[in-house]
């Protein structure tokens, strides 16, 4: 009623002028009327009682209107006060008392927590924040600054936070909002999306050819570029324990690396990319775009932010695909699931393949074949039990000749791996504490943990913002023969669907053509308008032993011709990163290190012993029309140029044997 009194007595003035306004008003259309119209006779105009006219009755009911909707709208917004005012008041009094002076640190929790009721309810929040130590509120931002590697610089943050917690009258930073400082810069010129090998190789193709560029690279990984071939090989034999943290590992060679192209002094932090006086190349780490806009030429991250650009790379990769038995079968299942692409991904199962007694890998590809041959491996000095299954006939069934996947078969078993062939997988279960796998010929294997290595899908969550195309038969963002989508975006690596003049459209998903794509993009973004003609090549090792590298569309759909002979001790991974200087093969062809060559005191590697049906070392030719679409070097190393140029040429041959002497397999 007091709010109402209060209401009226300043709304009252306002009805009554407006009150005496329009009589007025209504006199003189009166007035007005009579003496427009004066032959309508009076009778006409006194049908009502004096005074109650039409128009009066609309005034009224829109005076009536106003006060009850402003006395509303004034309840309403009294009543969200108070609401709102004793929320303010209970979360005040419910905050627990961290700031006593008067008393020792070493107080009991439940001590300070009596006393708290006794704190005047208005003066935690302004303690609170003049208390505050300013250094732990930096680090506790979750975007880590570029140029420190998680494994280096975990423990320098955690013993800060540490030793201020200990500190008096410090409130734990989640609690107290602070200002969140600018990390990063508004407006790069040149924005790579993905942190992968793609990126990191545009990146440094900029820089050479635009020496002064500011390049930013968003990754939503919280490390700085690196390779991921290790991630299935090299790190898997490493004798360090440490291997997991310092991510370093001996090559076939001997030789030592880290998994990181370049070491943090490299990258300059993304909140000094504007200042530094000859640009350089920033790596936003943790965060990840979701919507990109083409016209406006920016790009919106997780936390709304927007960065916008002058030029832009998508470099996104890919998300390892996943059973979808797997995936319908609940939590129990999902959390004993393996989906092996990050470094994350090689921590956790490192630490499943020393924890658990069993491990089954779904999938007999390149990567699923590898981690078998790893895991086995390791399996000779535990009690780990390695199984692998696939659909196909042998290992690497779809690449692979018959009769050269069942040789690969039988090298894999030999390394401690129950292989199982021609499984289709019907269902899995969580019973008993095992994971229980069907399979659609009624065999049921039980196991610990399953590592899920069936393919890659094409990361373009991207394209529909930015209304780029999507190649509906291979999948990732369509582009040129400059890698183009549009006039100022580009895309390289995984996500990029690309023309070959040669082969036709193609999307490869191997470590070369992440190199070469990425470092072509990059070119172009400067402007130099190069069309894409490199074949790019992959391998793949079963151990220090075998491997092999291929190029080309390498189908086993496909006739094929295959000329071998016998191994000699050179006729090795090993053997061959001992004279590339490298362990990532195709750096050798496609650029240099991010290390300097060390000299390597490993002697020579032993004889391999010979090998059954003499599949020691040799060539393999895919044919499609009588050309030769595809090779395949086994166990035959630094041959990839002839290779290249036999596809290049596109011509018949007669005779293949004559051609796999260009390749020098027959010389011991």
């Amino acid at each position: 009623m007091w709010t109402c009194k209060n209401l009226w007595k300043k709304l009252a003035p306002l009805a009554r002028s407006s009150s005496t306004l329009c009589r007025q008003n209504a006199r003189g259309v009166l007035f007005n009327n009579e003496r427009r119209l004066p032959l309508v006779p009076q009778a006409h105009m006194s049908s009502g009682t004096p005074g109650s006219g039409g128009d009066n009755n609309l005034y009224y009911l829109l005076v009536g209107a106003t006060c009850v909707g402003g006395g509303f709208y004034a309840y309403r917004t009294i009543k969200g006060d108070k609401e709102r005012y004793q929320e303010r008041i209970n979360e005040i009094a419910s905050r627990p008392n961290k700031v006593v002076p008067e008393q020792p640190i070493t107080e009991a929790p439940g001590e300070q927590a009596a006393e708290t009721p006794q704190e005047p309810s208005v003066e935690p929040s302004p303690v609170e924040v003049t208390e505050e130590p300013p250094a732990p509120v930096v680090k506790s931002e979750p975007t880590p600054v570029a140029g420190s590697l998680p494994a280096e610089t975990a423990e320098p943050q955690t013993t800060t936070e540490t030793e201020s917690a200990a500190e008096p009258a410090t409130v734990a930073p989640a609690e107290v909002p602070a200002p969140t400082p600018v990390e990063f810069p508004s407006h790069a010129p040149y924005l790579l999306i993905g942190g992968g090998t793609a990126s990191f190789a545009a990146a440094r193709s900029i820089r050479a050819r635009d020496p002064g560029a500011r390049v930013l690279i968003i990754t939503d990984e919280p490390d700085l570029p690196y390779m991921r071939p290790p991630l299935s090989k090299e790190l898997w034999f490493s004798d360090d324990p440490s291997v997991v943290d310092t991510l370093r590992f001996k090559q076939w060679n001997g030789k030592e690396r880290s998994i990181y192209f370049q070491p943090p002094s490299f990258y300059v932090s993304p909140q000094d990319l504007e200042k530094v006086e000859n640009g350089g190349v920033a790596v936003l780490t943790g965060k990840k775009v979701v919507h990109m806009d083409v016209r406006g030429n920016k790009v919106t991250l997780s936390d709304d932010t927007e960065i916008s650009y002058d030029k832009c790379l998508i470099a996104t990769g890919g998300i390892p695909r996943n059973l979808q038995v797997i995936e319908r079968a609940g939590e129990e299942v999902t959390k004993r699931t393996t989906l092996f692409r990050k470094v994350e991904d090689f921590k956790a199962l490192d630490k499943v393949s020393r924890d658990t007694k069993s491990i089954t890998i779904i999938g007999g590809g390149f990567l699923g074949s590898e981690l078998a041959c790893a895991l086995g491996r390791r399996s000779a000095d535990s009690d780990l039990e390695v199984i692998q299954m696939f659909p196909e006939k042998g290992n690497m069934g779809k690449v692979l000749p018959e009769y050269l996947s069942n040789w690969t078969t039988a090298k894999v078993k030999s390394e401690g791996v129950a292989v199982i062939t021609e499984a289709l997988v019907k269902a899995v279960s969580f019973k008993d504490g095992k994971v229980e796998i069907k399979l659609k010929d009624g065999r049921v294997v039980k196991t610990d943990h399953i590592v899920a290595a069936v393919g890659l899908e094409p990361s373009v969550e991207l394209a529909k913002s930015a209304g780029l195309e999507v190649d509906s038969d291979f999948g990732g963002f369509r582009v040129n023969a400059e890698l183009q989508a549009r006039s100022n975006i580009w895309v390289a690596g995984d996500a990029a669907c690309f023309y070959d003049i040669r082969l036709g459209r193609r999307r490869v998903e191997h470590h070369d053509h992440a190199v070469v794509s990425g470092r072509l993009a990059g070119e172009n973004m400067t402007g130099a308008n190069k069309p894409y003609w490199h074949q790019s090549m992959f391998w793949s090792d079963l151990g220090p032993d075998v491997g092999y590298e291929a190029i080309g569309i390498v189908d086993s759909s496909l006739p094929t011709v295959g000329v071998f002979a016998k191994a000699t001790a050179k006729d090795t991974p090993k053997a061959a990163t001992e004279k590339s200087g490298t362990g990532i093969r195709s750096e050798s062809e496609t650029e240099g290190t991010a290390n300097s060559p060390v000299a390597s005191s490993t002697p020579e590697p032993p004889p391999v012993p010979e090998q059954k049906d003499n599949y020691g070392k040799g060539v393999i030719f895919y044919l499609r029309d009588k050309v030769v679409v595809g090779i395949i070097l086994w166990n035959v190393f630094n041959r990839m140029p002839v290779a290249r140029k036999i596809i290049k040429d596109g011509e018949e041959h007669a005779d293949l044997n004559e051609v796999a002497k260009l390749f020098n397999i027959h010389d011991d």
